[in-house]
């Protein structure tokens, strides 16, 4: 095997602060830097659909250390952004699941801050085994899905 797991999900928001709340505040995840990053000198021109002279970025880890995946936020502060969430039946990554320890705990939790969800805790059996899964989906409209194994 040539890879050995995920390093990072990176997600283009909107709004960095609407999107902390969602991700560090309801489900959790830890920040461990808030920085804007220059776009001028590295890397970041080519993987631009539009020009941007600098972005807000922000790690979140589930726990830090060497090996551990973790998520990316990243806003244009120039507020030029295009694109729009893709469904389950379109190309390209359409959702990203996080595996949750109490998943009717979480959700409740969750729709008592306001949070709507598309599916609430339904069990599924699969090859792979039984579960419980929610989808709801971010400030930006991103498909998130929340999984507790049984």
């Amino acid at each position: 095997m040539k890879t050995r797991g995920i390093a990072h999900i990176a997600f283009g928001v909107r709004d960095m602060d609407k999107s902390l709340v969602f991700y560090r505040d309801l489900l959790g995840f830890k920040v461990v830097r808030d920085e804007e990053q220059q776009a001028e000198g590295t890397v970041l021109p080519a993987l631009y659909r539009h020009i941007h002279e600098k972005r807000r970025v922000t790690p979140l880890y589930w726990k830090a250390g060497e090996g551990e995946s973790f998520l990316v936020l990243s806003e244009q502060k120039d507020g030029k952004v295009t694109g729009a969430p893709i469904k389950l039946d379109e190309i390209g990554i359409h959702h990203v699941s996080f595996w949750v320890k109490d998943l009717n705990e979480l959700y409740g939790e969750l729709k008592a801050q306001g949070v709507p969800f598309l599916v609430t805790p339904t069990e599924v059996v699969t090859p792979d085994g039984t579960f419980y899964t929610a989808f709801l989906s971010d400030p930006d409209g991103i498909l998130i899905q929340l999984d507790q194994l049984l």
